[in-house]
């Protein structure tokens, strides 16, 4: 990153370094993402119609299917769950809830049953084995520590359930793409509540012990743009 950049985020780092920065983006954030997602939904509608498609198949025996959704946001996905659906919705970020109830409201299909304040690194507030599925839609790409949220994923799905994911991840790192995800990413982080560009998420779901990996990589804006590539599918515990 050129000199001159560092200089422009310094009152940002400074504002970060004294604990202000936090406290003021995570009031705001919500409101952006609030009219950032309505684009974004555009542009993935068609992909999050065809991955949610077959979540009745993970229904449990009895066939109630309860959903943990990780970093639930304004709830841009709850359209896309089938009725009856029972959620269990985490975000670190309270200021969300407002937005969450109002996507609750248009989407009276499904039933929440509890929505807890928790990073995907923690979710000890869920038992084990209390999901027939877990849902991640943009957020892996903003967590401090992959693994550890992966590892709760697993501790919360039941066996046989599902794990449902789309992230946008790091190009191929001769692309300039890639290049331009690397010059972007410091202020990125600060813009975006902790989100990296260039997160190799792929190479830690391959990592973990799922029993099957379904991923593909998909590119939703054109390509020069640093959130363009990106990964979907699910994987089965």
């Amino acid at each position: 990153m050129e000199p001159g950049c560092y200089l422009l985020l310094l009152p940002i780092h400074v504002l970060a370094c004294l604990g202000l920065w936090d406290s003021f983006y995570k009031k705001v954030f919500p409101h952006i993402m609030a009219k950032v997602a309505s684009i974004y939904y555009q542009k993935v509608y068609k992909q999050k119609q065809e991955l949610f498609s077959n979540l009745r198949q993970f229904a449990s025996p009895s066939g109630q299917l309860t959903l943990l959704e990780i970093g639930t946001g304004t709830g841009t996905n709850f359209q896309f769950y089938p009725p009856g659906c029972r959620l269990i919705c985490t975000d670190p970020n309270p200021n969300f809830r407002k937005f969450l109830l109002k996507s609750l409201s248009e989407n009276q299909h499904l039933k929440l049953e509890r929505w807890v304040v928790a990073s995907g690194e923690d979710l000890h507030q869920i038992p084990d084995g209390a999901a027939d599925m877990v849902v991640c839609t943009l957020v892996l790409c903003s967590v401090t520590d992959i693994p550890r949220v992966l590892r709760e994923v697993l501790r919360v799905l039941r066996l046989g359930g599902a794990f449902y994911f789309l992230e946008h991840v790091a190009a191929d790192h001769s692309s300039w793409t890639y290049f331009w995800q690397k010059v972007c990413d410091p202020a990125w982080k600060y813009f975006g509540d902790g989100c990296s560009l260039s997160r190799e998420t792929q190479k830690e779901l391959e990592k973990m012990n799922f029993s099957e990996l379904n991923l593909r990589r998909i590119h939703v804006t054109p390509y020069w743009i640093p959130t363009s590539p990106h990964i979907i599918g699910y994987a089965v515990k």
